[in-house]
Parts: structure tokens; sequence; C-alpha cells
């Protein structure tokens, strides 16, 4: 699919007409195949943002790459994001009610409800930014996830990530990405971060970076350690996705926030991190209600616990 050519601005503005935001209606979303289904539903939600008479609505404008956007100062942006993300996690919700998914959350509790924390979580599948991002809806937090700059390129999950203030990382310029995250943090944002970088195809967790680690360490916020279970029976790397109704469990632990001491060794605190994750992550599985109903159905779970997924360089045995 051909991405967008350019940065892509989201500006607030007022119409007396009854004007819908032109991205196409959510039939044109879902004739694309390779599209995620909760994208697709989220931007048909957003689609129907500003149809009421006289009230703010959102149009898009296409800006060279590169090039900030005219007179969007950070307060609208954040008011932008505000008005588009909350209706992305409507339509998620929506999707997941019509799936049927079973969810057993525990310690959205520890969630902060003001303040900067950079959220550290697994991952086991594609979807798992919009799992993690739940915990924090109980305290009324909304979650920066940090995710690479391809998505936003995409034509339709890029407005969408700007709109909602994500973060694209660009490896070969990476420290762009962290600047942008501290900032974020300091002025009182939730950024999430996935350590491992990667999905883990053995379900187990693989070797952190130690990145989340310096960002709380810098901008003197915790560390909210997450742990997801299930999600990659959903959609992951090297299987069909399966987004039918099969009253699917999703589990997700969240553990005490974790201060980053800046005195202390970001590699000692990623350490102390990964182990957090790991304890929740077994705390969650060991709570996941269904196993395996076949020897073709033990892909989704990891070897150490009688699964066929294959093992990995630097998993927990």
């Amino acid at each position: 699919m051909t991405p967008f050519p350019g940065r892509v601005g989201v500006l607030p503005r007022c119409d007396r007409r009854r004007v819908p935001l032109r991205m196409g209606g959510p039939a044109a979303l879902t004739r694309d195949k390779n599209l995620p289904a909760v994208a697709a539903a989220a931007l048909a939600a957003t689609a129907d943002i500003g149809h009421d008479l006289r009230k703010p609505q959102l149009r898009l404008r296409r800006f060279p790459p590169g090039e900030p956007s005219p007179g969007v100062a950070k307060g609208v942006l954040r008011t932008m994001a505000e008005l588009v993300y909350p209706p992305v996690i409507g339509a998620a919700r929506t999707l997941f009610k019509a799936l049927d998914l079973k969810f057993d959350i525990a310690g959205t509790d520890h969630v902060p409800r003001r303040g900067g924390a950079v959220l550290v979580s697994n991952h086991i599948g594609y979807l798992d930014f919009v799992f993690a991002g739940l915990t924090a809806r109980p305290a009324k937090r909304l979650v920066r996830f940090m995710a690479k700059e391809s998505v936003f390129r995409h034509k339709v999950s890029g407005p969408l990530m700007r709109a909602m203030k994500h973060i694209p990382v660009d490896r070969a310029q990476g420290m762009d990405a962290y600047k942008h995250a501290l900032s974020a943090l300091r002025s009182g944002e939730i950024i999430g971060v996935f350590p491992e970088a990667t999905i883990s195809e053995s379900f187990t967790l693989k070797t952190f970076k130690s990145g989340a680690a310096r960002l709380a360490q810098e901008a003197g916020v915790p560390l909210l350690p997450v742990a997801l279970w299930g999600t990659q029976r959903l959609w992951t790397k090297g299987h069909k996705r399966d987004l039918g109704r099969n009253h699917l469990p999703i589990t997700i632990r969240v553990g005490e926030p974790m201060e980053a001491d800046p005195a202390e060794a970001a590699e000692k605190i990623t350490d102390r991190l990964r182990s957090r994750v790991q304890d929740l992550l077994e705390a969650a599985q060991r709570a996941y209600p269904v196993r395996p109903k076949g020897p073709d159905d033990t892909w989704w779970m990891p070897a150490h616990l009688g699964g066929t997924a294959p093992a990995a360089p630097g998993s927990i045995a």
C-alpha cells in the first residue's frame, strides 16, 4: 500500500455545515485485507467526529516531510490527541465486544493518576499496544506508545498515530524518538515502551533494551511493569490473525510502580524491571482460564509450558 507522502497535521475548525471528515467510510476500509481490523474500526469511528452542527471538526492537511505544521502549538496538539484518542479507544472496545473477548485485568490501581511514567510491557502480538493502553483507562490516563516509524507512514494508521501523539521510532536515528519521549514524560505523559523491541515468537521474555530505564531515570518518573497473555492468539508474527467471535480470554497484570534511581546503573534497573515483568507474566499465565484444546492448538504456548512455540535466545525457561 502507498504511504502518505509527507507529514500529516490535524487541525481544528468550525463549520456551520454538516460535513463529515473525508477519509473514506467503513466499507472502503474493510476492503483492505492487510489492514488491522482494530485500525479500520478506529478510523471508522474518528470519521464521524464533527458531524454535529457548529461543533469543532477535524480535517487533515498534508505538509512536506520535516516541515512543522504551521500554527500548531503543543497545547493544540494535546487537545487534538484528547479529541481523537477516546473515540479510537471506544472503537477498539466495540470491536473487542463484538469478538466477545473475556478480559481479566488486575493491578490498574497502580497506574498513577497524574504525572509522567514509563509503562513497560512484554510483546507477544500485533495488538499489544491497544491492550496495554487499556490498563490506564481506569485512571483516566492515555498512553503514548513508541512505535516503529513505518507505522506512521501507513495511509490509514499514520494519521491516527500522529493525531494520538504516539512517538515514531526510526532505528537509524533513535535519539530523536528518545528526546521526544523524554519531553513528553517531563510534561506529565505516560509513555509506553516494549523493551524487547520486537514480538517474541517464543512468547517468553527476550532480552530487554535499557532505553526505558534511561528514560525513567532522566525524566525522574517511575517505571510501570505490565504483562499481557492471550493477545498472541488474536494476531502475532508467523500466524494468521483470528478476529472471529471465538470468546478468547485476555489476561493482563499491572505491577507496582518501580523507581529508577539516577545513581543506579541503567542495566541493573533493566534487570530488575525484566524480573518484575517476568513475575507478572507468570501470574497471568497461571490465571489464564484455558489450555490448548489439542495437539493442533499448542502453538500459542511456550515450550517450557508444554507448548510448541519456538525457543528463542535470551528467553526465560
